[in-house]
């Protein structure tokens, strides 16, 4: 057994080349030699969005405070609130975020394939978010 104290892992700015916007991100845990998987609770300011990107092994979004957004390639813009659980299929090109006017935290899930489990793409465009 292993317990990770709360305040343990410090916070860290979300990196501009992955988001648009204030986001702030609180590791959770990370892969292992025991689990592939690795967590995260992401928070975002009004307006504040990842930029397009793919899983080699899904991701898992746990909504868990605020109004959000998102958005597969090609389909439509979601609204999710807090309960609500999207899972985004491996290699799915998508981005999330909060809304234009509320915040947005999430918890993000996602499994580690041969050291990766993420491919950052370009940025979501204002056009592409306001739509």
């Amino acid at each position: 057994m292993q317990i990770t104290k709360v305040g343990s892992r410090p916070s860290v700015k979300g990196p501009e080349d992955w988001f648009t916007g204030a986001v702030r991100i609180d590791p959770l845990f990370e892969p292992n030699e025991a689990r592939r998987s690795a967590a995260a609770s992401v928070t975002f300011e009004p307006g504040a969005r990842t930029a397009w990107h793919t899983h080699p092994l899904g991701q898992t979004l746990i909504i868990t405070a605020g109004c959000g957004w998102v958005q597969k390639e090609g389909g439509p813009v979601e609204v999710v609130h807090p309960g609500d659980i999207v899972w985004f299929e491996a290699n799915e090109k998508h981005w999330h975020g909060a809304t234009a006017t509320n915040g947005m935290t999430h918890i993000a899930i996602q499994e580690n394939l041969d050291g990766k489990v993420v491919d950052w793409m370009e940025q979501v465009t204002d056009e592409q978010y306001k739509k």
